[in-house]
């Protein structure tokens, strides 16, 4: 394969891609990707656009990693116009992309989850928050920013964060117990009928060490998640992934790509499955890539082609350990120094090149950091030591992450 089109922005997936290829394009693109990526002025949610755009430029493959783009059926705009695409139709990655229908789903199918409440009227949900159990997480029915969820411990942080989502327009509220165990993600990829499991995460979603602060769709992860034994991982993919796969499978909806699965390993060994997304996320990604040993391109095309039962039994992993922290900033055009110094692998969300070719911060969530060894304690030592590197005014990170 020569050119390749991504649609959506994920750093660590386009960088990785673009040492694999002749070209790469994404859409939409962040100016910190131009140095290895082409970047393209076409809404995500735009099939049409995006499918003359693949065919005037003789594109091979084209990866959506963008729920809005998966949202918008660029799967089935691409497949019937004979246009090689990774990718869910839009039928069947509903569950993946709305909190609302995983949890009717799982509801369905009698996976274990949390108790759990959907609301498209404040009034209604606050009633039910009159007589729910706390902590309860607020969500929104789709995942829209970093901040779209919250863990709430009182009736009036729950209806107060629940009243600001219906007042920036959210149709759905999506309320669920908060519940203690060890968090961690499962990712499988599936052409539909054939399914490998191929990453275990540990994930952070605290801003705070000792998970404190602001609840968020995550700061940090661990790769592999050794906590999580293989009996268990067994488990899950046989009678959570497998089961929702088949389901769709059975109604004329077979999933098409790579599902991120959210679990809680409850203390008495059960587990809780929370909700899932339709690709890899920012924090997870570049952790995730690092121990992986096969070719993503012919990995994704076989799914495409309907070849992949025939072409693998397993997905080839290294011994490599990966950790990822997130860097935030309280302040916006504060210098970042030495990033050109450390030796973590860098996914820029929102840091920008000012004229004189420094990282300048932006308020919010800036870069994750990804430290690669083998041993978790050689890869926090890398991440320690590059994180104290880039020090900079009103810099945020979790400290904790895989302790």
């Amino acid at each position: 394969m020569k050119r390749i089109l991504i649609v959506g922005n994920l750093y660590a997936l386009a960088k990785f891609l673009s040492t694999k290829v002749e070209k790469v394009y994404v859409v939409p693109g962040t100016p910190m990707m131009s140095d290895f990526a082409e970047c393209v002025d076409i809404r995500e949610n735009n099939p049409h656009e995006l499918l003359k755009f693949a065919i005037d430029n003789s594109i091979d493959l084209t990866i959506a990693v963008s729920p809005k783009a998966i949202m918008s059926d660029i799967a089935d705009v691409f497949q019937n116009n004979e246009k090689l695409i990774f990718a869910p139709v839009a039928k069947s990655a509903d569950f993946a992309v709305y909190k609302s229908s995983a949890k009717r789903f799982l509801y369905k199918l009698h996976i274990p989850t949390p108790k759990f409440g959907i609301f498209d009227k404040f009034s209604v949900a606050f009633d039910y928050l009159k007589t729910a159990n706390f902590p309860l997480i607020v969500k929104c029915d789709s995942e829209s920013n970093f901040f779209d969820k919250s863990c709430c411990t009182t009736v009036d942080s729950a209806k107060n964060f629940a009243e600001d989502l219906f007042y920036s327009n959210e149709k759905r509220v999506v309320f669920e117990e908060y519940v203690w165990g060890h968090r961690f993600s499962i990712y499988t990829i599936t052409d539909g009928y054939h399914a490998l499991p191929f990453a275990t995460v540990k994930n952070y979603n605290f801003t705070e060490s000792g998970d404190g602060g602001i609840f968020t769709s995550g700061v940090g992860a661990c790769v592999p998640d050794y906590k999580i034994s293989f009996d268990i991982q067994v488990d899950i993919f046989q009678n959570v992934i497998l089961k929702i796969l088949e389901s769709l499978k059975n109604v004329g909806k077979p999933y098409t790509g790579i599902l991120r699965t959210d679990v809680v390993l409850l203390p008495d060994g059960s587990y809780s499955v929370l909700e899932f997304a339709p690709f890899l996320q920012d924090i997870d990604c570049q952790a995730v890539l690092n121990t992986m040993d096969e070719n993503l391109l012919d990995l994704f095309a076989a799914c495409a082609n309907g070849f992949f039962a025939d072409e693998y039994e397993d997905i080839l992993l290294n011994d490599n350990v990966s950790v990822s922290c997130l860097v935030r900033a309280r302040k916006e055009g504060i210098v970042i120094p030495n990033l050109d110094l450390v030796e973590s692998e860098i996914s820029f969300l929102n840091t920008e090149k000012n004229k004189y070719f420094e990282y300048i911060s932006a308020k919010g969530n800036n870069i994750v950091l990804t430290s690669c060894a083998k041993t978790f304690s050689r890869a926090k030592q890398i991440l320690k030591e590059d994180l104290d590197l880039i020090n900079f005014d009103g810099m945020r990170y979790r400290c904790d992450i895989c302790n």
